[in-house]
């Protein structure tokens, strides 16, 4: 099959999911029933997920979510690709759809939060004085690509945005604000967030970064380097006027955009590494990785070397 008999779906939608972990059950059956790969979470308050598969597989998939009035109008954002972007599928309960782990949270996506808005109307936004951006990824996809001039807030996990929000709120109280992350729904609490700490005039990209590349009038532009995804894909072109790299080799100091997990289990690190420094390092980070004991750098992990590339290039 071509890469046009592909597909990779990125959706959400927060809705009060009493019944979740019964959905649950049901949605998992259904999808692997289907064929499909990928991983999803419910909640009580709605969906998160991403899968992949035929390009029939994904049409069936995306009419059976939608049968379901409450997900009538749920938005499908969708990549091609040459095969199935996952090894997997999973289809998990959470309590939440991203981790915030906030105490007494009353932060409610579908009343409360940011305007959306449309890649032009963020476009037009970024270039006014005094606008403040604020990147709502961790660190490590942070480090792969950004927009321009964001602020990075160097966390590793979102449920440390809350605090560190808390922290820097006064800063912003009377200047505009944005936010953006890979589709959208970290922005929707972080948006409130931001909002019960003070800061009014927040705004969110709507469709995040994902919809933003694709938008025939904008392109991508103020985007710098790859957005990091979370599928074996690691990292997809935003900006088709300008393209860049923003990261480093962490051995070699080379620019470079290639994302690989440490060949460590017991590290499993995602960092940023060439080709060659692969190989010559056995895809350790660090020495210490390299030497562990259970190393798993072996024949096999070098063929993958050649999959990432003629996925990504």
């Amino acid at each position: 099959m071509s890469s046009q008999d592909y597909r990779v779906l990125l959706y959400y939608k927060y809705v009060d999911l009493p019944e979740y972990e019964e959905y649950c059950k049901n949605h998992l059956k259904y999808c692997k029933d289907l064929g499909l790969r990928g991983r999803i979470i419910v909640s009580p308050e709605g969906i998160n997920g991403t899968v992949s598969g035929t390009t029939a597989q994904v049409e069936q998939y995306m009419e059976y979510v939608r049968s379901d009035k409450r997900f009538e109008d749920i938005h499908f954002k969708i990549d091609e690709h040459e095969g199935h972007a996952f090894k997997k599928m999973h289809c998990r309960v959470k309590p939440e759809l991203v981790n915030w782990s906030i105490e007494n949270d009353d932060i409610d996506p579908k009343s409360f939060g940011g305007k959306h808005l449309k890649p032009s109307e963020f476009y037009e936004l970024l270039q006014e004085e005094d606008t403040v951006v604020i990147d709502g990824r961790n660190e490590y996809e942070y480090r792969i690509g950004h927009f321009r001039n964001a602020i990075q807030p160097g966390v590793d996990h979102s449920r440390e945005f809350p605090e560190w929000i808390a922290q820097n709120a006064d800063q912003w109280k009377d200047k505009k604000v944005l936010t953006y992350c890979t589709g959208g729904i970290r922005c929707e609490k972080l948006t409130g967030i931001l909002k019960k700490n003070g800061v009014e005039d927040v705004y969110q990209l709507e469709g995040g970064v994902n919809t933003y590349g694709k938008d025939p009038e904008v392109k991508g532009k103020y985007f710098d380097g790859k957005l990091y995804v979370f599928d074996e894909r690691i990292a997809v072109p935003v900006n088709q006027v300008e393209e860049t790299i923003v990261s480093e080799c962490e051995h070699c100091g080379k620019k470079e955009d290639r994302m690989i997990n440490c060949s460590n289990p017991i590290c499993n690190r995602q960092y940023v590494c060439c080709r060659e420094c692969e190989e010559k390092h056995h895809a350790a980070c660090t020495t210490e990785c390299k030497e562990h004991p259970e190393n798993r750098w072996d024949a096999e992990r070098k063929k993958q070397i050649d999959k990432y590339d003629r996925i990504n290039n």
